[in-house]
């Protein structure tokens, strides 16, 4: 897993997410994740796939993966 501090106490970490394709989804996969404990902030890009996450700690993969699943799409993985 590929994640950088940012600012102390924060930890941001890039996810490939497949199936994405506009506004909507960008904003299912965001509401979902932003569900997860410790997360602050959700970037969703559908053209590049790519999901931006801020949280105050490493996040486990398999609550991200969960997320994305009831959003209704597939986490590739970190970047």
């Amino acid at each position: 897993m590929t994640a950088q501090t940012d600012t102390p106490g924060s930890v941001t970490t890039v996810y490939k997410v497949s199936g994405m394709s506009c506004g909507h989804c960008e904003g299912a996969v965001s509401g979902e994740i932003s569900e997860i404990a410790g997360v602050s902030s959700v970037t969703a890009v559908a053209s590049s796939g790519e999901v931006t996450v801020v949280s105050a700690a490493p996040l486990d993969e398999e609550a991200v993966r969960a997320a994305v699943d009831e959003a209704g799409f597939e986490l590739v993985g970190a970047v």
